[in-house]
């Protein structure tokens, strides 16, 4: 296993702030030194991810951590728009989210999701879930470097 030369960016699409401080934790807890960006719902995901507004400098993700369940745009809206553009559909996506119904775990990996993980409510469960990802997509497997356009 290969620790990558350089953090890498991951996006955190998460409306709670609770879950964002857990994943905060987590990413601490474990000394990730990837760097994490948040963004509140699917419209600033979109923004983000497209360099819009206010995130017109923001950094091309090499990870997307989604929240399902999101106001303005939900996450499966957000997931497919991101495997629908030819300049995102490389930028592997985990959805995060605490829906365990298999519609929502179906439909997700029909719209192109790398993974998806249901949330434990227990904070050392959720602190250990949020590692296994970053083990797996951050040391395990290698990413495609981001491009900057």
């Amino acid at each position: 296993m290969n620790t990558p030369a350089q953090p890498i960016e991951v996006l955190l699409v998460e409306d709670d702030p609770g879950d964002e401080l857990m994943t905060r934790e987590a990413f601490e807890d474990n000394k990730i030194r990837n760097t994490l960006h948040v963004v509140r719902d699917g419209q600033e995901a979109l923004d983000f991810l497209y360099r819009q507004g206010e995130h017109a400098d923001a950094p091309r993700p090499d990870l997307i951590l989604l929240d399902l369940n999101l106001p303005k745009y939900d996450g499966r809206q957000v997931l497919e728009r991101i495997k629908g553009d030819d300049n995102l559909a490389h930028i592997p996506v985990v959805v995060l989210t605490t829906s365990s119904a298999e519609e929502d775990i179906l439909r997700s990996y029909r719209l192109h999701a790398n993974a998806y993980v249901t949330k434990p409510v227990d904070l050392d469960q959720f602190i250990a879930a949020v590692r296994q990802i970053d083990d797996f997509f951050v040391t395990v497997v290698r990413l495609p470097r981001a491009a900057t356009s």
